[in-house]
């Protein structure tokens, strides 16, 4: 006897929709938008608990500083592809239809001769309204987006910010402040460096210092230098001089209970180098905690493979490879003064710290841990 058909054999599978993720209200949008040196980088986020939900992004390499260090402006050409990258972040917004934002710009328009007449060109062609910060407020942006990577057991934390045209170094007392309230002192410095009228435990801000060499500047300085490794070791101590202004650099620096938050794009490759990434992951990589030592084991190994053997590293490639070894010359001077056992490496930086001030000042952000 042929077996019964089982009932409803043969009928056509229910259809199980998966709902349309709802579009966010744009009145819960910010928007950041932070244009440096080199590169062209923007997020769109909503406000979540104590920290935000990225809706939107867009980075891209501009080079809008390129030929600067010799000309003192920016030219037509990175204009033009700025100005080009820029449209893409005008579409962006107004399809987010955010109205809450901050469009900065830094190191490159802070020097370039023509920086206001390209202001108003990117006003005209966009609709954008660029803002240039000064150093202080970008070395405050900087610090506040590491806050989340601050570690309670930190006593004296030193933050430093790569950038392509500068680099901020900001160093932080919290050691009067209570353990599990540190993270989020630093997080009160949005408010400025040197505020006094704060209820809560504060963190003090020994010193801080923008010094005009990011991974672009630094490099075209050095650039007729041919010998790779000559090349670094002029970058490096080059640098190190200009450090003799900040304050901290004249003391010794115990490594109990000291951190060094490093937030920069050479900080983060060095972090894919050591991990021995074949493709980025930004999940391993912020926050990840490295040594001296670990971190000039790396900066070896590029000495090691050459121009050539950076070039073919899928972790640097053929646009960053001379980037690298200025940005590694920077570390490497960083490191020599401070050596460290617990370097934090935040892939983050302005854009997160100008969210984070927005929300903040709008009382929308929840208290508690990030």
């Amino acid at each position: 006897m042929a077996p019964k058909r089982p009932k409803g054999a043969g009928a056509f599978p229910k259809a199980v929709e998966s709902p349309a993720p709802a579009r966010p209200d744009p009145d819960a949008l910010y928007a950041a938008l932070d244009l440096g040196t080199n590169s062209c980088r923007m997020l769109i986020a909503q406000p979540k608990a104590s920290g935000f939900h990225v809706v939107d992004s867009f980075s891209k390499s501009v080079q809008l500083g390129a030929g600067l260090e010799r000309t003192g402006r920016l030219s037509r050409s990175s204009m033009a592809r700025t100005i080009q990258a820029l449209r893409i972040c005008q579409q962006k917004l107004k399809r987010n239809k955010v109205r809450r934002m901050r469009l900065v710009a830094t190191e490159a328009c802070r020097r370039a001769k023509n920086a206001r007449e390209f202001i108003r060109q990117v006003k005209r062609e966009t609709g954008l309204t660029l803002e240039i910060i000064q150093p202080e407020e970008e070395a405050r942006l900087a610090v506040i987006s590491c806050a989340p990577l601050v570690s309670t057991k930190t006593d004296q934390l030193l933050v430093v910010d790569i950038g392509g045209g500068s680099t901020e170094l900001v160093w932080i007392d919290i050691s009067s402040v209570p353990r599990r309230d540190r993270p989020a002192a630093i997080m009160r410095l949005h408010h400025g460096f040197h505020t006094t009228d704060s209820p809560f435990p504060a963190a003090k801000v020994v010193d801080w210092i923008s010094v005009p060499l990011g991974v672009a500047t630094l490099r075209d300085q050095f650039n007729d230098v041919e010998d790779d490794s000559a090349r670094f070791a002029l970058m490096s101590w080059f640098f190190e001089e200009n450090l003799a202004d900040f304050a901290p650099y004249k003391d010794e620096q115990a490594r109990l209970g000291f951190q060094i938050v490093g937030t920069s794009g050479t900080v983060t490759t060095v972090a894919a180098s050591h991990l021995g990434l074949k493709r980025y992951d930004r999940t391993k990589v912020d926050g990840l905690r490295m040594t001296s030592d670990q971190i000039d084991k790396v900066i070896r190994g590029y000495l090691e493979l050459g121009p050539q053997g950076r070039r073919r590293d899928p972790r640097i490639g053929d646009d960053r490879q001379a980037l690298i070894m200025s940005g590694s010359a920077i570390l490497q001077a960083l490191l020599r003064c401070w050596p460290t056992d617990r370097l934090s490496v935040a892939d983050r930086g302005l854009r997160e710290g100008l969210l984070y001030a927005q929300m903040s000042a709008d009382g929308v952000l929840e208290d508690g841990p990030f």
